[in-house]
């Protein structure tokens, strides 16, 4: 920043401080960055400059040096992509509705469809996958638990996603009845109604934990556009712990940019981007 002009220049980050981040990066969360440095540079540059630091080195000492873990927090932050938006890669929803639930009800006799969205970013999955459990099951005698379970490591995603506020725009694509039923509109955008939000239980997860903490089984997994920066090893490593915790016959959605090695896990290819654990 040049103080009189205000005009801001771009911070550049040394190959030691790039080595000693994506380092990071890769053993502490799986992601690889190492062909990132523009990235880099491009999400972390003006915080940087605002907070008074002169360059990247400064700022990765103080980072490392921080014991309470808030700024390691607000790098992830900063660095982890959290693009969504409601409907995304609407063809997942349209089977997890016609052909996953169907399967899920002649089966599950203790009435609980256990969903688990891994990487929920700022919400819209977990709520959009909500409302279509709603759809089913509300109303049902005996009663259907339909809370699912949305984990991301981002702090920052996570306060959106819990708030349920989104611009008005972000539900274009949505069905006009769920706009009706699902949503209040609000002078700040549409707000999901509390009747979904409560069914939608937001947690804190790094997907590197080595042993996976589940009491139960899942019936489906949601992990879309998470492993875009994965390598291939962490990549497998990953889905072959959500194979564990599937329940036989459980179903495993990851995004259409991505896909699973045939042959490297147990999975059986259903669709595009689309895999189940053997009955």
């Amino acid at each position: 920043m040049t103080g009189e002009r205000g005009i801001y220049h771009l911070l550049t980050i040394g190959q030691a401080d790039f080595e000693r981040l994506t380092g990071y990066m890769r053993q502490k969360y799986g992601i690889n960055l190492s062909k990132k440095k523009v990235l880099i540079e491009g999400r972390l540059s003006n915080m940087i400059t605002e907070r008074g630091f002169a360059d990247f080195h400064t700022y990765l000492n103080a980072v490392f040096a921080d014991g309470s873990g808030q700024e390691i927090t607000t790098l992830l932050n900063r660095l982890t992509t959290n693009h969504t938006y409601f409907m995304r890669e609407s063809n997942h929803f349209d089977y997890f509705r016609d052909t996953v639930l169907p399967h899920i009800e002649s089966t599950e006799t203790a009435r609980h469809a256990r969903v688990w969205c891994a990487g929920c970013s700022t919400g819209e999955e977990p709520y959009t996958l909500q409302m279509i459990l709603k759809d089913r099951f509300a109303g049902r005698l005996p009663a259907w638990n339909t809370q699912l379970l949305a984990t991301d490591i981002s702090e920052r995603a996570m306060a959106i996603a819990k708030e349920g506020v989104y611009p008005v725009e972000s539900v274009n694509n949505m069905p006009a009845l769920w706009k009706m039923r699902y949503f209040e509109k609000m002078e700040k955008g549409m707000h999901v109604k509390e009747a979904v939000r409560r069914d939608v239980l937001f947690q804190p997860f790094n997907l590197m934990t080595a042993i996976f903490p589940f009491r139960q089984k899942f019936h489906v997994i949601f992990c879309r556009n998470v492993m875009i920066y994965f390598e291939r090893d962490t990549k497998i490593a990953l889905v072959n712990k959500f194979y564990q915790c599937l329940e036989k016959g459980g179903y495993l959605f990851i995004g259409h940019s991505e896909s699973i090695e045939r042959g490297a896990t147990p999975f059986q290819y259903v669709m595009p981007a689309v895999y189940r654990r053997d009955e």
